[in-house]
């Protein structure tokens, strides 16, 4: 996978603990890679990177990346060949709650990432994590381009576009001259789903939170539409800009990238809820979905991303149609929860390989 490049590298992961940083630091574990990762904490119980038991795969490191002598330290031990920043404050809702420290995080805490590169003394190629929320959400119809305008209408909107203005500065400012020793790019995706995800105010964990106790799930909109995707979909999209930086067959450093599905992959939340409960063992058989009226702040409607650039550019294509999207978030918690006939670990990676004989068989790049 991704021509071997990862094999015995250094890789610094940022927001490891999270549930996309946990399957991206297992991911990179089963390629070879010597993995440091960076959290401020383990941001949920159960949470993925402990079942899957990370903590005793990679060398890792509680730190909070508001703490710019701390990243100093861990980047100068580490020396990384690469570096995926997927730290930040996730959650709408929190955005509401606590602004500050959401702007905190994912503004300030991703330009002292960028000032730690800066102060490298080797070559990095770094990975820059937003959100598909980085853009103004004027809730038309056809997806977004990635030079289409920053910011939302919510504070977690305004911090992912915050974080891109970052980006870009210090691209400009520093990474586009001569002799820079980083490459970059930023990587930006929404929606996501799949085994392993247990935080506060998502569909699918309130679901899996809810099933496990017997309880039927409270929906907030089942017939908001979403594009939603399948977690190693995007990973597969960070880890093959990686490599075109590294083999510099394209012109992509300091570009931006969006990851998303096709078309056809837009469904409702609740065809998204009964398409993944196919996959659960439940007890009765009773209703599993209530719809909740009661909910006050804003959340945008129809929001999905124009991914020809990284089809021309990375050579990028989704993998999974919306089927075995469900399938493979279903069947991982109902694994979890019911069977545990294998290890999570070993279970997660053998949807990590099941998934890249899946693109093989799309003949698409990365994996051939």
């Amino acid at each position: 996978m991704f021509n071997n490049i990862f094999q015995n590298k250094k890789v610094i992961v940022t927001g490891n603990t999270g549930f996309k940083g946990s399957w991206l630091s297992a991911w990179l574990h089963l390629m070879g890679a010597n993995v440091t990762g960076i959290s401020i904490d383990v941001p949920t119980e159960p949470s993925l990177f402990r079942v899957l038991g990370m903590e005793g795969k990679i060398d890792h490191h509680f730190a909070d990346i508001c703490d710019l002598p701390a990243m100093l330290k861990i980047f100068t031990a580490a020396e990384p060949d690469y570096v995926f920043h997927l730290a930040a404050q996730p959650i709408v809702s929190v955005s509401y709650d606590d602004p500050v420290s959401t702007l905190q995080t994912n503004i300030l805490g991703t330009a002292h990432i960028l000032e730690s590169l800066r102060t490298m003394n080797k070559p990095c190629i770094a990975v820059m994590i937003t959100s598909d929320k980085c853009y103004d959400n004027v809730e038309w119809i056809w997806g977004y381009r990635e030079q289409d305008a920053l910011g939302g209408k919510d504070p977690y909107s305004a911090s992912k576009g915050g974080a891109e203005i970052v980006i870009k500065t210090y691209y400009h400012s520093w990474f586009k001259k001569p002799g820079s020793n980083v490459k970059l790019v930023s990587v930006r995706a929404g929606n996501v789903i799949g085994g392993g995800d247990w935080a506060e105010n998502r569909i699918v964990p309130d679901c899996i939170r809810a099933w496990s106790s017997q309880k039927a799930v409270s929906i907030r909109h089942p017939h908001s539409t979403r594009p939603w995707q399948h977690v190693l979909e995007p990973l597969s999209g960070y880890l093959r800009a990686a490599q075109i930086l590294e083999e510099g067959k394209q012109p992509c450093n300091g570009e931006a990238f969006n990851f998303g599905p096709n078309s056809e992959q837009e469904h409702t939340v609740l065809d998204l809820l009964k398409s993944i409960s196919q996959f659960w063992k439940f007890d009765n058989k009773t209703d599993h979905f209530s719809v909740d009226t009661n909910h006050s702040f804003h959340e945008a409607g129809l929001l999905k991303l124009n991914c020809d650039k990284a089809l021309h550019f990375l050579q990028w294509r989704p993998v999974l149609d919306f089927e075995h999207t469900s399938k493979f978030t279903g069947s991982w918690y109902n694994e979890f929860y019911h069977t545990r006939q294998a290890e999570m670990y070993d279970y997660s990676v053998q949807q990590i390989r099941e998934y890249a004989e899946r693109a093989k068989q799309k003949s698409l790049s990365w994996v051939l």
